[in-house]
């Protein structure tokens, strides 16, 4: 395996499907199936869902709702989407942990750095909800700070497009897809691979990136062994 312990970045509107908005169990199980390959290699894996399926805080601050307020809604709905996640994962015969930011000791365990590496060690997918339990800041940051705590090798970042390219490929049917690209290539070509306070902890903390289409089956294994799957960003 190219990568032995790995964080798994997937956006909230990954768990819609089809659908516009909510969580589609067929796409939960889909994702617990691609999950379990990886897992039944051996590899240790953390995940951070985002809660855009559900409630955005700044969509809600646009409308005119308290930012903090909106956040932390925002915080609660990828709980939400962690349960949801934990449930099909575990239908799949697969040990998980839920873990929180944010107290919620009923539903999650509260995000503790050095049991969350155990749960890894001891074969169990780890999920991290509520963000980093602080409004301003974004699930791409949570991920990254949670891949830099529990030492990840590579952040993968799920979404449903085959890398990173000149423009946004679904707009520009002449955009073309980089196979490698430098944290400092990315800044200069102004390219959105996450916000920029992820990006830059990721970029001082050497951590790369791996951009890949998570909808395609059986993505996640290749790019966990090392296949040239997706966009890599490394210095």
């Amino acid at each position: 395996m190219q990568y032995k312990r790995i964080l798994l970045k997937l956006s909230g509107e990954a768990l819609m499907g089809k659908r516009q908005y909510g969580i589609d169990p067929e796409r939960l199980a889909e994702y617990a199936a691609e999950i379990k390959t990886v897992v039944e290699e051996g590899v240790e894996l953390a995940i951070v869902i985002g809660g855009g399926n559900i409630f955005r805080g700044v969509a809600g601050a646009s409308k005119g709702m308290d930012r903090v307020q909106g956040d932390h809604m925002g915080m609660l709905a990828t709980v939400i989407n962690g349960l949801a996640l934990q449930s099909a994962l575990e239908d799949a015969d697969i040990q998980t942990r839920l873990q929180s930011a944010i107290k919620i000791n009923e539903v999650a365990e509260p995000f503790i750095r050095r049991k969350a590496i155990r749960h890894l060690e001891k074969g169990r997918v780890v999920i991290f909800g509520g963000g980093t339990g602080n409004p301003y800041f974004t699930t791409d940051s949570a991920a990254v700070l949670r891949a830099i705590e529990i030492k990840a090798d590579v952040i993968l970042k799920g979404t449903r497009v085959d890398g990173i390219y000149t423009s946004d490929p679904e707009k520009d049917k002449s955009a073309t897809k980089f196979d490698f690209i430098s944290f400092e290539d990315v800044l200069k070509k102004g390219l959105k691979v996450m916000d920029t306070t992820a990006f830059t902890l990721s970029q001082e903390n050497e951590l790369p990136i791996i951009v890949f289409d998570m909808n395609k089956p059986g993505n996640l294994l290749k790019v966990t062994t090392g296949e040239p799957v997706g966009t890599k960003v490394n210095l």
